[in-house]
């Protein structure tokens, strides 16, 4: 694991711009697009490492489509996190697990005045014109998608303190709609859910209150409802608020809770009904739907929390490391009769991260049927996600790629024009190739799942969490 590692977990070396990269095989002449992609760029600073998978200074990065050739460029994320570091040569923020070396001054300071990282790295999307660099923390980042350089910030609501958001915001393309949910800490904490209309403000349409808010990463949504999934990984919120330790290290597991669910109405933000299942935790939800007197959706579930452990960098350089399967669970919410119990069942075996299905067009859809996730294959357990797996939920079968010594981030769908199969297209992921010491942006066919090209990067790219493929080139 130590190569893989030191590539995966290192720290990136330039900023480049390549009109071309080396192409093996083909990329279709459709493909005229671009996937813009998220994640850290460094888990470096001097002589100071990040603790977490989920710590680092952001880096874009950017693949063009045009002509069956493939352009490349990265670039850090130009935010107060990255300039402090660069300065100082120091972690001068906090992150989600990792906090700056402070005497105890400093650590009184904080609390009056704390500096929550802006390093916006886990997510892309686009709302009305902006494109966002998303992360949970208060602050979006927006950049120009030409040039990656930072523009300007976005926030759901005023201030920076007491409010996480979540990285998974959604979408109702027929309404010019998009969703998202806030947690606001305080004494009495709230979920609260806003909505987005076209390029107007965001607009709170309700709130949930909760005394011991759950950490959430994303949510649920079907054609009526917001879904929340209170996994019983939950904060007081007067230790997030005085802020003495990194932002997930506040948060305690406690199974005996359960899983408590919470329906609101997305047009009107009105809590419609509640639910309790067993406890379990997530990163994220997949898809939603509401089918005759049910509303169904699909997870990728662990047990417990032990999966947040398992990303601590001490940990996943050991070399017999094994990161815990998540596996895709289907939940059913009786709608009418809500004296009746919730149920689940497990649609795959295979383990399961960073989830991806043919939004635009199946989200919400009760016909959807294929999900791609990045994995781990069950003969090379030790490392990190190592294969791309397509699940049928329909025939509950799976496809696998699988190369060794390669390990492949999150599988992107890229739908072909005029496309009439939910599978007609292709899978987009960047693979690190520990065996050459670089990475490669990998094609695959989405209805086979066979390779039809690579496009072969200089460098490694360090493993990184989400991105979007964005139909036309954004720098035309």
């Amino acid at each position: 694991m130590s190569k893989v590692f030191d590539l995966g977990f290192g720290q990136s070396d330039r900023e480049i711009t390549l009109e071309s990269l080396p192409v093996q095989g083909v990329v279709p002449s459709w493909l005229t697009g671009t996937l813009l992609r998220n994640g850290p760029g460094t888990f470096q600073v001097g002589e100071q490492r990040y603790r977490h998978w989920f710590d680092g200074l952001a880096m874009l990065h950017k693949f063009s489509f045009a002509g069956g050739r493939v352009a490349y460029a990265n670039k850090f994320l130009e935010t107060n996190a990255y300039r402090s570091a660069q300065e100082t040569g120091r972690i001068t923020y906090s992150e989600f697990a990792t906090d700056p070396c402070r005497d105890f001054f400093q650590r009184v300071m904080a609390i009056f005045s704390p500096k929550i990282t802006d390093s916006a790295k886990v997510n892309i999307t686009q709302i009305a014109n902006q494109y966002l660099a998303l992360a949970e923390t208060p602050i979006q980042v927006q950049f120009d998608p030409e040039t990656l350089e930072s523009v300007g910030v976005f926030s759901y609501e005023a201030g920076t303190t007491g409010q996480m958001t979540t990285v998974h915001p959604h979408f109702d393309f027929a309404r010019d709609t998009v969703y998202n949910v806030v947690t606001r800490y305080h004494r009495m904490s709230h979920y609260r859910l806003y909505q987005m209309i076209g390029a107007a403000a965001p607009q709170c349409v309700g709130q949930v209150p909760v005394r011991q808010p759950a950490y959430m990463h994303s949510f649920g949504m079907s054609q009526n409802y917001i879904i929340l999934t209170e996994f019983p990984l939950v904060v007081n919120p007067l230790s997030l608020l005085l802020w003495l330790r990194p932002y997930i290290e506040n948060f305690t597991w406690k199974p005996q809770r359960g899983t408590p669910i919470t329906l609101l109405n997305r047009f009107t933000g009105e809590v419609v009904a509640r639910y309790k299942t067993d406890p379990f935790f997530a990163f994220h939800h997949v898809n939603a739907f509401e089918q005759g007197d049910e509303l169904i959706f699909d997870i990728v579930a662990y047990p417990d929390a032990d999966i947040l452990k398992a990303y601590y960098l001490r940990r996943l350089e050991q070399p017999q490391m094994e990161i815990p399967f998540g596996k895709l669970r289907r939940y059913r919410l009786p709608l009418k009769a809500k004296q009746q119990p919730v149920t689940w069942e497990t649609i795959s075996e295979q383990c399961m991260e960073l989830p991806r299905f043919d939004y635009e067009r199946y989200n919400n859809n009760p016909n959807y049927r294929y999900v791609y996730a990045s994995s781990i294959n069950p003969r090379q357990r030790q490392g990190f996600y190592n294969q791309l797996v397509k699940v049928d939920m329909a025939t509950r079968q799976a496809q696998i790629w699988y190369e060794e010594n390669c390990y492949p981030g999150e599988p992107v769908f890229a739908a072909a024009p005029d496309h009439t199969a939910e599978d007609d297209g292709v899978i987009l992921s960047v693979v690190l190739n520990a065996a050459q010491g670089n990475s490669f942006l990998l094609i695959l066919d989405a209805h086979t799942f066979d390779e039809i090209g690579r496009a072969e990067i200089p460098h490694p790219v360090l493993f990184g969490y989400h991105g979007e493929y964005f139909r036309l080139n954004v720098d035309r």
